[in-house]
């Protein structure tokens, strides 16, 4: 006969924050006092469902539990046990949410059934009851009010008004990825409209590439620290802003840079708050790229259905985002990849047609494919610039984002003329100036990426001090989506 255990509290936190927490299937051991530690195997994300948990009890007890099921717009999950020492047999455990308007605050329900061998009914259910669900309880209120900790380290306690010392890696000469060094530095104490973070990931840009080499002097001055995109969580914030609190986890992306470092100090206005759905190295990965996405596919392509979209760097962090959005949006897709595995992964994230080359030549290629293209996306700079005005379609527009094979040469307006053609080079922060517009396009990318237009690419991760060789891994052409700093 199963036995059912059913408890229910009400948490003095809003929603979001009791689900980010209890989302994540390995994090009880940060905030349930009767785990000891837990690991997921197989190396699967703990949100996914089907992954497994592995965990020892501070009793000696060992526990295998697997995810079921996992609903962000419901705020709920099922699991179920698959061995354990402890002798409950065919457990089923559900966490159910629910928002309390008054106070935004949270109820909780929690419910499981399971069978006992005999005679020990009673002992094992107000196990369950009280050390499991109403211990659990208690615990997450106490990890609550301690300002939340970031996944694997505690938001540290800041002094008032005093800088913090930081871990970060600078460029004191402009040059190869050689020129990346470990140092220490501080991060200041937030002055009015500020807020100081602790760092978890940080993303990796072609434009940080391009502030190493001394191609833009005036973003990067020497000795400086490189870097436009971080996420991790709020330590303390300065006078004046609203709507952030210690523990809350954000990302941002800056126009200033200054990044690879662990602990960073910003004006609030360039924040953005994290859903409980966005992990921190998905943040730190997508923010800036999605954003950048979504300035060329709406403000600057204006794509619609049947557009001719060319996307050179196909199967890099901005190209797979571009492709897949695009083909959502009805455009015709077609890309640059530089091997037949780029061109693979390429096709899986929307590319219809993913076009090979080695040497800059594709211009024969998309008028057959399409006869023309009516928006390129070029990231690679001078050495596609011949093949660029070849392809492109009349009233063609060509987005110059990026200069990987060299800076491109200035343009001639009269070369434009042969088919009414247009040109841009967009700075995205040039369009995230209000903290609105900036929530906004990153709510568009999160939602993309909820609802199955964008697939999360593979991430390539590498720790802080080896910004280097992820420098030299971005620069060889060898990468395959995006690539993230973690502290």
């Amino acid at each position: 006969m199963l036995q059912k255990v059913v408890r229910s509290t009400v948490i003095d936190a809003p929603i979001a924050r009791v689900w980010e927490v209890l989302r994540d299937f390995n994090r009880h051991d940060q905030w349930h006092d009767v785990v000891e530690q837990s690991r997921i195997e197989g190396g699967e994300r703990s949100d996914q469902v089907g992954c497994v948990r592995s965990f020892t009890l501070k009793d000696g007890n060992h526990i295998r539990e697997q995810l079921l099921t996992l609903s962000d717009t419901e705020y709920k999950s099922t699991y179920c046990i698959v061995e354990a020492t402890v002798p409950l047999q065919r457990y089923v455990a559900t966490v159910t949410l629910k928002p309390v308007t008054d106070g935004d605050r949270t109820f909780w329900h929690w419910e499981s059934s399971f069978a006992t061998p005999p005679g020990m009914e009673r002992e094992l259910s107000d196990m369950v009851a009280q050390a499991v669900y109403e211990a659990g309880f208690e615990n997450l209120r106490r990890h609550l009010r301690s300002a939340g900790a970031a996944r694997g380290a505690v938001v540290p306690a800041a002094p008032a008004g005093l800088p913090m010392p930081t871990r970060e890696v600078r460029v004191h000469r402009y040059g190869g990825p050689e020129q990346l060094e470990p140092a220490h530095g501080e991060a200041p104490a937030p002055g009015p409209g500020e807020v100081r973070i602790q760092q978890r990931a940080i993303g990796v840009n072609f434009i940080d590439i391009y502030l190493r080499r001394g191609w833009v002097p005036g973003m990067l001055a020497l000795p400086g620290v490189p870097g436009m995109e971080a996420a991790g969580r709020v330590i303390d914030v300065g006078d004046g802003v609203g709507g952030l609190l210690p523990g809350d986890r954000v990302a941002y992306l800056w126009h200033q840079a200054g990044a690879y470092t662990t602990v960073r100090t910003v004006p609030a206005d360039q924040v953005v708050r994290l859903p409980a759905a966005v992990e921190d190295i998905t943040a730190a990965a997508l923010l800036l790229k999605g954003l950048t996405a979504d300035v060329l596919l709406r403000d600057l392509g204006r794509i619609q259905r049947g557009t001719r979209l060319l996307v050179h760097a196909a199967a890099g962090g901005v190209g797979l985002l571009l492709c897949a959005w695009a083909r959502r949006m009805g455009a015709t897709v077609m890309g640059t990849v530089s091997s037949e595995e780029k061109a693979r992964v390429a096709r899986e994230h929307g590319c219809e047609h993913a076009i090979v080359t080695h040497d800059y030549r594709f211009a024969d290629a998309v008028r057959r494919i399409a006869g023309g293209a009516d928006v390129i996306v070029d990231g690679l700079g001078d050495a596609a610039r011949d093949e660029n005005m070849a392809a492109l379609a009349l009233r063609g527009h060509w987005i110059s984002l990026g200069q990987a094979s060299g800076p491109l040469a200035p343009l001639d307006p009269d070369g434009l003329l042969g088919k009414s053609a247009s040109f841009s080079r967009p700075v995205v922060f040039h369009y995230v100036v209000s903290p609105r517009e900036r929530a906004e396009r990153a709510q568009r990318v999160w939602d993309a990426l909820a609802d199955g237009t964008l697939k999360m690419p593979v991430v390539e991760r590498f720790t802080l001090d080896a910004a280097a060789q992820a420098h030299a891994r971005l620069e060889s052409r060898a990468t395959i989506g995006p690539l993230v700093l973690l502290v």
